[in-house]
């Protein structure tokens, strides 16, 4: 067996060193974007015992008035993306074209989509426990032209 050099040994310690700076930089100054050195928040945080847990989901309305669930095997977008970029899509609606672009080339011998929307779906929640009621809300509606 081998034992270290004095320079493989200093190295490895400033390896070591710099790894944990960055992650205590990402810690406190990261985001979600820099994972894995920054904080994961979306496991850090919880809802308060009594309020509603949301559950966010995109649908669409076809051109012969089918729903459609527009999830990840639809349109190849992740709904964490779509979450993500949620406040985006509530300023400029018509950035929802992009999901219905997305599902037409995945199933081009479908019915055009006239409507792409966010929904956010409220669990009612009494003392961590789900109540089995909730509510949906729509927070953002495109609708195709013509």
């Amino acid at each position: 067996m081998e034992t270290l050099t004095t320079r493989g040994r200093a190295i490895r310690v400033g390896a070591t060193a710099l790894g944990l700076a960055v992650l205590l930089a990402g810690t406190v100054w990261g985001s979600d974007d820099h994972f894995p050195f920054g904080p994961f928040r979306m496991y850090a945080t919880s809802n308060p015992p009594d309020r509603p847990a949301p559950d966010t989901r995109v649908e669409g309305v076809d051109r012969t008035g089918s729903l459609i669930e527009l999830g990840q095997d639809a349109t190849g977008i992740r709904r964490a993306e779509i979450e993500g970029q949620q406040s985006r899509y509530v300023a400029e609606p018509a950035r929802l074209r992009e999901v219905a672009d997305a599902y037409a080339e995945r199933h081009p011998d479908a019915p055009e989509l006239a409507e792409v929307r966010i929904v956010i779906r409220w669990h009612g929640i009494v003392d961590g426990r789900p109540t089995g009621r909730y509510t949906d809300e729509t927070v953002v509606r495109w609708q195709a032209t013509g």
